[in-house]
């Protein structure tokens, strides 16, 4: 269950990259909603690495168990 929930988080993170991608306007990079934008899109990187390293500590949680 976890799992599921894990990659829909990833995939959401990565939606909320692709709408802001094209709100970022690259002459006034950060000015305005561009700025804003561009915050929102280190924060959906950030959830992607953190939910990478909980899928792969979670793997080796499971193999060190067994």
């Amino acid at each position: 269950m976890t799992k599921y929930l894990i990659y829909t988080i990833i995939f959401l993170g990565i939606v909320v990259i692709g709408f802001n991608v094209t709100i970022l306007d690259f002459n006034r990079l950060m000015e305005d909603e561009s700025g804003t934008a561009l915050i929102a899109i280190v924060a959906s990187l950030c959830v992607i690495v953190l939910m990478g390293i909980l899928l792969v500590s979670r793997a080796i949680a499971k193999k060190h168990n067994q």
